[in-house]
């Protein structure tokens, strides 16, 4: 799994997620990518999941580049618990991601194979994506 090394503070605020990405939007590295449609937060396992659903598809051919990193803890505070009393203990891990981030690239492999590993990773991901080539944003 995903996960910093270490941070400056064990826990943060929310933020925000509204609006389109400035950076990271366009296919930087490879030929085809998966670009987000909405904004979301996702999880380091959700971005596994899509790693090795994109990676046993194209057979460990070709080359895959992961563009988000789940640098934000989220907190969660235990069930049955009342009000107050602090925020709860980190959680996990997520990658904040607006709308337009290209989050994966793919590389080295023909454009049908390609379009079905992204195909199948989108399956694994909880937002709305769409596969772009590095022609259509040219």
């Amino acid at each position: 799994m995903l996960s910093p090394k270490r941070t400056k503070y064990r826990k943060l605020q929310r933020g925000k997620r509204n609006g389109v990405a400035q950076k990271g939007n366009k296919v930087s590295f490879g030929e085809y990518g998966l670009m987000a449609l909405e904004p979301r937060w996702i999880t380091n396992r959700q971005i596994e999941a899509a790693r090795v659903a994109m990676t046993r598809k194209i057979k460990r051919g070709g080359k895959v580049w992961i563009r988000i990193f789940p640098h934000m803890p989220y907190t969660k505070k235990p069930a049955e618990t009342r009000q107050g009393k602090g925020k709860g203990n980190p959680e996990g891990w997520v990658a904040v991601v607006k709308t337009g981030t290209v989050m994966f690239e793919m590389s080295g492999v023909d454009s049908d194979l390609a379009k079905e590993a992204l195909t199948l990773a989108r399956a694994k991901l909880p937002i709305k994506t769409k596969i772009v080539a590095r022609r259509d944003l040219v």
